[in-house]
């Protein structure tokens, strides 16, 4: 039987030597957030969680026990026949569950007597948690930060990637956050992931980054649809640098068109986008563009949306403060007059 390790949660580096990391808590509160790179194998199911909590809290403690053993070790055995199956003697997982306790010790327990060099997240998912949060919400943001900005339409996102491709250092805080960041929605099919996973992909993302280069990072809001920017990087962002890109009306019109070809092709999720605009841009301007939409004047009706370009402006202005929630102080008059300009053709 190999000995099983313990690993620190503290040292969240630490987590990039494991090729395989093993969640075992139940599918729920894996879909929630985890271990950026985990593998869901879970003892209990939603299902199988809530009768033992229920029989634990209505009947009595060793039932429970007795039922979740139970359920824990045919799990288990499933895992291994399935999964597991393949796996070699070169195979060495780290385990977790909520907080390093019965579950993922079972798990690890069987995995260390099969052979494999089996570790265990000491503290489980919760310690991960805090230090994650810890990260983003109390410690300042070790990165300079060079923020992209521009109206509607100005291709910001695909520049920011195209710098990526080159070698700079940059954040997709949309992709991180499974939107695009704008009025008209996110990706189609795609839900917005959790708050705690949203933080989870992007302090898995800052762990590739050089603290002694800058990082650029979209001009967003506070919010991108319904995930807010943690604390940490909103101030660094309101004290950053910005690089504005201008184009020509006509030309963000047609990257439009082609970035949300996806809208132009579905009558229903454009009218859903519609129906999520705020009251301040008019019911006249809305019927208006829906008027292009059904006449099938998508170049117009994307310059129409490019001319009345909310988001940009909205966002400098957030610049200027932080939620309420989150106190601190106003981005200084400097940040915001060292702006350098792009102008696309």
């Amino acid at each position: 039987m190999a000995k099983i390790q313990l690993l620190d949660a503290t040292s969240l580096p630490s987590l990039a030597q494991f090729e395989s990391i093993i969640d075992v808590r139940s599918p729920g509160e894996f879909a929630e957030d985890h271990v950026p790179g985990a593998v869901n194998l879970p003892v209990l199911t939603d299902a199988e969680r809530a009768e033992v909590g229920t029989i634990y809290v209505q009947e009595s403690r060793l039932k429970a026990n007795r039922i979740g053993a139970a359920y824990v070790a045919r799990n288990i055995a499933r895992h291994l026949d399935t999964a597991l199956a393949e796996k070699t003697t070169e195979f060495a997982p780290l385990v977790y569950c909520w907080r390093g306790g019965q579950r993922s010790e079972s798990m690890a327990a069987v995995l260390s007597r099969v052979g494999w060099r089996t570790s265990l997240l000491v503290g489980g998912y919760k310690a991960y948690r805090r230090a994650v949060r810890t990260a983003l919400y109390d410690e300042p943001w070790p990165f300079p930060v060079v923020l992209l900005d521009g109206d509607t339409g100005s291709a910001k996102t695909e520049i920011l990637n195209r710098l990526s491709d080159r070698g700079c250092q940059a954040l997709d805080l949309e992709g991180l956050a499974g939107h695009r960041g704008s009025l008209l929605g996110g990706w189609p099919g795609q839900a917005q992931p959790s708050q705690k996973l949203f933080e989870s992909r992007l302090w898995t993302a800052t762990q590739r980054l050089d603290p002694g280069r800058p990082v650029v990072v979209e001009a967003e809001s506070s919010k991108i649809g319904d995930r807010i920017v943690p604390p940490a990087l909103w101030r660094a962002m309101q004290a950053a640098p910005r690089i504005e890109l201008a184009a020509p009306l006509e030309a963000r019109a047609r990257y439009l068109v082609r970035a949300y070809g996806d809208l132009i092709t579905d009558q229903e999720r454009f009218e859903s986008a519609l129906a999520r605009l705020p009251p301040h841009l008019g019911g006249s301007r809305v019927k208006a563009w829906r008027a292009l939409f059904e006449a099938g004047d998508f170049l117009a009706l994307a310059a129409a949306r490019a001319r009345k370009s909310p988001a940009s402006k909205s966002a400098r202005h957030a610049f200027t403060r932080l939620p309420p929630r989150w106190g601190g102080n106003r981005a200084s008059a400097d940040s915001k007059r060292s702006w350098s300009v792009i102008r696309s053709p």
